[in-house]
C-alpha cells in the first residue's frame, strides 16, 4: 500500500498493494495498521454503498462540524470521476477541485477529509462504489455546492446536458454561497 499526494493538502490517493496469479487477484482494501504507519490515522464508523447507471451525477455534498466526514472511497465494479473541492476557508487550495478516475480495474482509492465537498460521474454501463466515513450521517449538518458551478469548472468526463441528476443535487447553492462551516 502506497500513498500518492494530490496537489491539495491532505488529500491522497491510496494504492493497494495487488497480488495477480492466474486464479486472479488480492488485496487489502483497508488496514488500519498499515494506513497508521503511513501517518493516516481514522476510525472508520460507517460503509455506503451505492450502484448507478451510465450518466448519473451525485454531488457535490459534505456535512457540517461536527458531524463532518472523511471518506475513503472505491469502486467494486464499473468506473467514476471522482472529484472533491476544497471547502476549507484558510487553505490556500480553498475553491479548488481534484478528480480522479476511480474504478474496479485500477483499485485506486481517494481519502477524502473534512472539509471537502465530494461528487462523482459514472463512466461505464454501471459502478458500485463504496466508501468508508468516519462520522455517521446527519442530516441537519449536510449541505452542498451545484455540480456544474461554472467557477468550480469541473469537468465531470461526460455531457451534463444528459446527466442524470436528483433533484436535491439540481437545487443546491454555487460555491459562493454555500453553508460550509470549515
Amino acid at each position: 500500500m502506497n500513498i500518492e499526494q494530490t496537489p491539495i493538502s491532505d488529500l491522497v490517493i491510496i494504492n493497494p498493494a495487488v497480488f495477480e496469479d492466474s486464479r486472479g487477484y488480492f488485496f487489502e482494501s483497508y488496514n488500519k495498521s498499515k494506513l497508521a504507519d503511513l501517518g493516516i490515522i481514522i476510525d472508520f464508523v460507517q460503509d455506503n454503498q451505492s450502484f448507478s447507471k451510465r450518466g448519473t451525477l451525485r454531488g457535490l455534498h459534505y456535512q457540517n462540524p461536527p458531524f463532518a466526514q472523511t471518506k475513503l472511497v472505491r469502486v467494486l465494479q464499473g468506473e467514476i470521476m471522482d472529484v472533491a473541492v476544497d471547502l476549507r476557508k484558510n487553505s490556500p487550495t480553498f475553491g479548488k477541485h481534484f478528480g480522479i478516475v476511480l474504478s474496479a480495474e485500477n483499485k485506486k482509492q481517494l481519502l477524502i477529509p473534512h472539509g471537502f465537498a465530494h461528487g462523482f460521474s459514472v463512466l461505464s454501463e454501471t459502478a458500485v462504489v463504496l466508501y468508508k466515513c468516519d462520522q455517521y450521517y446527519n442530516k441537519l449538518s449536510e449541505g452542498g455546492i451545484r455540480y456544474d458551478d461554472a467557477t468550480l469548472d469541473i469537468d465531470w468526463g461526460m455531457d451534463l446536458s444528459t446527466a442524470i441528476v436528483s433533484e436535491k443535487d439540481t437545487i443546491l447553492p454555487n460555491l459562493d454561497n454555500c453553508n460550509s462551516q470549515f
